[in-house]
């Protein structure tokens, strides 16, 4: 059995090692433990498929917008919605759901030094992103009688400040032993001859595997078989940055499970042509989801007999996926493995003497899966219209779209909406927001409706004025 180091020379990536001599015992135990997550014949196949060729031109092919199931509001069946509803409220009553979080990110594009889950987002008591999930999780399992399982996909760069962060916090009141952390797997970056590259003398240009990376862990790290022995088969999949997101929607999981679908998707209508989401799409009859890169400006401006977008569908990343469809498609050679893409990059690396190099150009490739391309092996893939406003409002940019004041606005102006709901509507501005900070705890209300059950129950509601906090 040849040695890791020989293995690397066997399959002429031996530069990983160029400088071996050089590193402390430490720092040589840390090279090899990263060359051991590689998976040389992986790397191999990369070569060969992505690289040599180059970025292969995308294909549109037949491609048709993709048909979904329309809210009451925008044409959809009512009574189809309520039967949906009474499906998922019987799933969550009989424990067959868990919540799934992808939580790998820094808070860098917020100026924000952590974990991405760890930033501060609600408008009167700024709660964390995590600390928000967690009190939606929570209340649904008393809600339900059933606590969820929260699986939680961390990386490298944060696993242990993520965990240390809700250990201290006491796993924001949720059972310890129902909240699973794991670290999604890493992909080396190659230069254009398929070299893995260095980024410093004794440490690989190791980069996360996309979000798609996160049904591998799944799968690496026990989740799939954790969720078999408890029962649960349908997992709902979101991305932290997103406080809004319903973390368990009963009728989204109904669709998905009165549909026997594998793998279903929420969608909002695109707020306007150009907006950055992907584009659900039907290609060669597949569900799939189109990249607002890959899909010609003149298809997102093109507009239907109805006056709306043809393509309109926008993905927000709100996925609900069968266990068992996981297994598959994170099983080697099963023919529904998902695809990786290549992506040009700088990449910080060194010179043959081991000096750092900052490219200025793109020196190099970085592989990525992503979770939308399991829609195609899926059987009857759905896809779910939400409401925008009750279901996304992403913290990405520290100012403009997107950014902790948009998302902060929206959540005022949800607040507003179910206090109107319940009877004790507040002023709101033309755009629904009031002038005063107002935030609901999930675990007063998760829902328009739950929250208008509580405040109906209170002895003496409290006067709706500034600071309003309601728990």
């Amino acid at each position: 059995m040849p040695s890791l180091i020989d293995s690397f020379q066997q399959a002429g990536q031996g530069q990983v090692f160029a400088f071996l001599d050089q590193l402390d015992a430490g720092a040589r135990a840390r090279l090899l433990a990263e060359a051991a997550e590689i998976d040389l014949a992986e790397v191999a196949r990369l070569n060969r498929t992505l690289l040599a060729g180059g970025a292969a031109a995308f294909e549109l092919g037949d491609l048709v917008p993709a048909p979904y199931e329309a809210l009451p509001e925008h044409g959809g069946s009512a009574e189809a919605w309520g039967r949906a509803r009474a499906a998922g409220d019987a799933a969550l009553t009989a424990g067959r759901v868990a919540a799934f979080t992808v939580a790998g990110g820094q808070g860098t594009r917020l100026g924000y030094d952590g974990p991405k889950g760890t930033f501060p987002v609600t408008p009167v008591m700024a709660k964390p992103l995590f600390q928000v999930f967690a009190e939606k999780i929570l209340a649904a399992g008393r809600h339900y009688g059933r606590p969820l399982h929260w699986f939680i996909k961390t990386s490298h760069q944060n696993h242990e400040a993520t965990e240390a962060y809700l250990a201290e916090h006491r796993w924001f009141g949720l059972d310890r032993g129902r909240v699973h952390l794991f670290r999604q797997g890493r992909m080396p970056a190659v230069d254009f001859q398929g070299k893995i590259l260095l980024e410093q003398p004794g440490a690989i240009a190791l980069s996360p595997d996309g979000h798609g990376g996160s049904l591998r862990a799944l799968a690496r790290h026990g989740a799939v078989d954790l969720m078999a022995a408890e029962g649960i088969d349908t997992l709902s999949y979101f991305q932290v940055d997103n406080p809004l997101v319903r973390c368990v929607d009963p009728a989204f999981i109904g669709w998905h499970l009165l549909g026997g679908s594998e793998m279903s998707s929420k969608t909002v209508p695109k707020a306007y042509p150009e907006e950055k989401l992907g584009h659900f799409c039907l290609r060669g009859g597949r569900l799939a989801v189109i990249e607002y890169s890959d899909l010609p400006l003149a298809l997102q401006r093109e507009v239907g007999l109805d006056g709306q977008l043809r393509y309109r569908a926008g993905s927000i990343a709100i996925h609900l996926l069968d266990r068992e469809f996981i297994r598959r498609v994170t099983r080697p050679n099963s023919g529904s493995e998902l695809p990786f893409h290549r992506a040009e990059k700088k990449i910080p690396t060194v010179d043959a003497a081991g000096r750092p190099v900052r490219p200025a150009q793109p020196n190099g490739v970085k592989f990525e899966l992503f979770v939308f391309d399991a829609l195609p092996f899926a059987r009857r893939p759905l896809v779910i219209e939400t409401r925008r406003a009750d279901d996304f409002s992403p913290v990405k940019n520290a100012e403009g779209v997107d950014s902790p004041q948009t998302c902060r606005d929206d959540q005022l102006r949800q607040a507003a909406r179910w206090l109107a709901a319940a009877g004790a509507a507040p002023p709101v501005d033309a755009s629904g927001r009031p002038p005063w900070p107002i935030e609901v705890s999930p675990l007063f209300g998760y829902d328009e409706e739950t929250f208008g059950r509580r405040w109906r129950q209170l002895p003496a509601p409290p006067a709706v004025g500034a600071g309003l906090y309601l728990e």
